[in-house]
């Protein structure tokens, strides 16, 4: 899902030194210095002398330009979304345009106060300003503007979907493809089509990834994957070991699942096309980027006489309109001890798609002030939807707990992943207890349909895993140049068989660029965040489980009701970035790691039966 649009902006003063004759003034700091006396000793001017008090300063008139450009900017993309023309997307652009320009002139300004000894909000503050950027353009205006030109080509090239002899694919009818279809030729045509479109990236891209790294290294960082890996609160280097110790500990599970699926397209397919002790070819697991499975339910799930509950029925069944199912999301909070969302909330957000006009119907959450909060969907009455509503309010919560507690640059969560993570924590909770406690179901249903329910959310959930974690390792070996710019496409695909058990389905080369198929990519979206809000959503709802006295399976836990859980809850989220996300880590759970071993505990029931399965089984790749 979206997280809340919060764009850099940057204080109004540019941080330039003015040079004359007898005085040399730090604009951006508003220093004020006085012309020498000294007529002979003109020509040789002092650079005035930067202080900590200069650098809160700095922040203070950042945070203050921040705020005040805040809310219009950001009703330019609301509108923009809302009603989709060529002036709104114009207005949109503009916008964009003068925020990234403020967000480099802001981080530059940034980058003078590095070596003074600060107290620890201006020290992190300062950082943050310097960490909002993704792709930091160097002071040489002609490659900002380059740099900028890049970045459009690559996301209309991605949004178009034509190849340059024009030849043009429709990704929502290939995905729908590769999503229903049992016709292995079929499969693979809507695979292959679809990665015609990328390998005219390839050129831009290693362009774009020059000049990048160029801006990061003005900025104090090796590259930009160092960039992007500093917003951890952690050496760059240190997050990255990090990420590979929790991929360690969800592993075995994962290799369960992939040894279970694997066996079950071979009965499918046969042996020509998925080996038994190879990686699983990427056009058969019902997704269009292999990262999660759930299009494959039926051919992989364990056979039990418990139906499934059929969300989508009961919500038909008790004629639930669009708004009331917001309004259910919202009473979960509710029971948690939050107050309601304001009014303004149910006059301002966007529900169901307009018969009029053109919206963006992709699901998000917005603040727009510290009292305007907001979502844009186009609702569906199904279960897939009622619990993106629930996962959308839990951004909408947390904007509110920060917003109301902490200063502007505070004002986000507590790294890129939590935001995510909460959403999908309260999801969870949308157990058969829930259910039959807000009356969409009558009884619970018995536990030995828990094996179809456990498949359903791993084949979601647990196989995404390795692919959130690849790809920014990907881009991370890209940007220092571990991986170089002749072996793109075999660095992308030696990734996807070490860690997803997944390979091409044919041969592919250096003329194609296999990475450019993924959105993000192109789009140059950080993609931790995923891989860490999958490891984070698990944890957080152990530990708050904990606290709601829940003794029975993890996977059947509601926090549904606990005000004593909600207030746990509630103190992180007011925590906003204020502290490094370790603190907010252990104020929620008491532990400063993350720790996939709760993963392990939900899904103990689905391993203890892949285990089962597997038994006389060559797992491995």
């Amino acid at each position: 899902m979206k997280t809340p649009l919060k764009l850099e902006k940057t204080d109004p003063f540019k941080p330039n030194l003015i040079r004359l004759a007898t005085v040399m003034c730090l604009s951006a700091l508003s220093i004020a210095c006085q012309p020498s006396q000294d007529k002979k000793q003109a020509a040789e001017p002092k650079a005035p002398v930067i202080t900590a008090a200069d650098a809160r300063q700095y922040v203070a008139n950042a945070e203050k330009s921040l705020s005040e450009d805040y809310e219009i900017t950001g009703k330019a993309f609301w509108v923009q979304a809302n009603f989709i023309t060529d002036d709104t997307n114009a207005l949109a652009a503009k916008a964009g345009e003068e925020a990234t320009k403020k967000s480099v002139q802001l981080a530059i300004g940034a980058q003078k106060f590095d070596t003074i000894k600060l107290d620890f909000d201006t020290r992190r503050k300062l950082d943050a300003l310097k960490q909002g950027l993704v792709l930091p353009a160097p002071s040489d205006d002609a490659k900002t503007a380059e740099l900028s030109k890049i970045t459009a080509k690559l996301d209309a090239t991605y949004a178009k979907g034509c190849t340059e002899n024009g030849e043009c694919f429709t990704l929502g009818k290939l995905t729908d493809t590769l999503a229903n279809s049992d016709d292995e030729s079929a499969l693979l045509n809507a695979w292959v089509n679809w990665r015609k479109v990328s390998p005219q990236m390839k050129t831009s891209y290693q362009r774009m990834v020059e000049i990048a790294n160029e801006g990061s290294k003005e900025l104090g960082y090796t590259d930009t994957g160092a960039l992007w890996r500093s917003k951890y609160d952690m050496p760059a280097d240190a997050f990255a070991a990090d990420m590979d110790r929790v991929w360690g500990q969800v592993k075995p599970l994962y290799d369960s699942l992939q040894c279970h699926v694997r066996a079950k397209l071979n009965q499918k397919y046969g042996d020509d096309v998925v080996s038994l002790s190879e990686p699983i070819p990427a056009h058969l697991l019902g997704n269009m980027w292999a990262q999660s499975w759930e299009n494959i339910y039926d051919d992989v799930a364990p056979k039990t006489e418990t139906p499934a509950i059929d969300l989508t029925e009961r919500l038909k069944v008790k004629q639930y309109s669009e708004i009331e199912m917001v309004r259910t999301a919202e009473n979960f909070f509710k029971s948690l001890g939050f107050d309601p969302l304001p009014d303004s909330f149910w006059e301002k957000s966007l529900f169901t798609k307009p018969k009029d006009r053109d919206v963006q119907c992709h699901a998000s959450a917005w603040d727009l002030s510290t009292t305007d909060y907001r979502i844009k969907m186009c609702i569906k009455k199904t279960g897939e939807d009622f619990s993106v509503i629930h996962h959308e309010l839990g951004h909408n919560f947390y904007q509110r707990a920060y917003n109301l507690k902490q200063d502007f640059l505070y004002r986000s969560s507590a790294n890129d992943g939590f935001h995510e993570a909460i959403g999908d924590t309260i999801a969870l909770s949308i157990t058969p207890k829930y259910l039959k406690e807000i009356g969409l179901i009558d009884e619970e249903p018995d536990a030995s349909g828990d094996l179809p329910f456990l498949m359903k959310k791993a084949l979601e959930g647990v196989s995404f895993l390795p692919f959130g974690l690849m790809v920014d390792k990907w881009r991370w070996g890209v940007f220092s140049g571990e991986i170089p710019t002749d072996q793109y496409n075999k660095g992308w695909w030696d990734l996807r068989e070490k860690y997803q058990g997944v390979k091409a389905p044919v041969e592919r080369s250096e003329s194609d660029f296999d990475p450019g198929a993924k959105y993000h990519v192109p789009g140059n979206t950080p993609y931790s965040r995923y891989f860490l809000a999958r490891i984070l959503q698990f944890q957080f709802h152990r530990e708050l489980c904990k606290i709601s006295g829940n003794e029975g399976p993890l996977h059947r836990c509601s926090i549904y009701g606990n005000k004593e859980a909600g207030a746990k809850l509630n103190a992180m989220l007011e925590m906003g970035a204020s502290k490094p996300w370790q603190d907010a880590l252990e104020a929620m759970t008491g532990q400063r790691e993350m720790d996939a071993t709760a993963i392990i505990d939900y899904f103990a029931p689905l391993k203890t039966w892949l285990d089962e399965q597997n038994k006389e089984r060559q797992c491995g790749w």
